[in-house]
């Protein structure tokens, strides 16, 4: 699948078939986190790939109760490194560690659609209580929730805004 495509056809899915995904699969995952670009080339974030049914519930309950989060086989979430930043102090706390996080789920959701898997932004959720359930040490700061698995349905592109309305060409 080429890369425009991807980004077209990828979806947010929150209602999943109950199957497996592939080791090679999780490994094409990991990769393209792995490769994403980081402010400073620092790399300030860390994922938690979660397979434990018990744990992916518990994430789900912290999400204010979205138990669609437990149906996939695969849960991640995705952490700031407020640790890994600190030379660049506020601003890298504050901003740079949230590019580097969505950067590297972006390419995660890119990569999850070339290999027929579906993905979705989880932001609502509790940080404390997630934390908590993956016993994250206190430089990690929780920014997403992204469950993985095979979609059960396909939704349709939603309306997107014209050209006009988002891009301003200046000079």
């Amino acid at each position: 699948m080429d890369v425009e495509k991807a980004i077209k056809s990828r979806r947010s899915i929150r209602s999943f078939l109950d199957r497996d995904i592939p080791a090679d699969a999780v490994e094409k995952l990991i990769e393209a986190l792995r490769w994403a670009p980081s402010a400073g080339n620092l790399q300030a974030r860390k994922f938690y790939f979660i397979f434990d049914q018990e744990l992916r519930e518990m994430l789900a309950v912290a999400a204010f109760g979205q138990m669609f989060i437990s149906a996939p086989p695969l849960v991640v979430v995705a952490c700031a490194d407020h640790e890994r930043i600190g030379h660049y102090g506020k601003r890298g706390r504050e901003l740079y560690a949230i590019q580097d996080v969505a950067v590297a789920v972006e390419n995660l959701m890119l990569q999850a659609c070339e290999l027929g898997l579906g993905t979705v932004w989880v932001g609502a959720f509790n940080e404390e209580q997630v934390a908590k359930v993956l016993k994250l040490p206190n430089h990690l700061r929780p920014e997403g929730i992204i469950p993985v698995g095979y979609p059960a349905q396909q939704p349709i592109a939603p309306k997107r805004l014209g050209r006009e309305e988002i891009v301003e060409i200046v000079g």
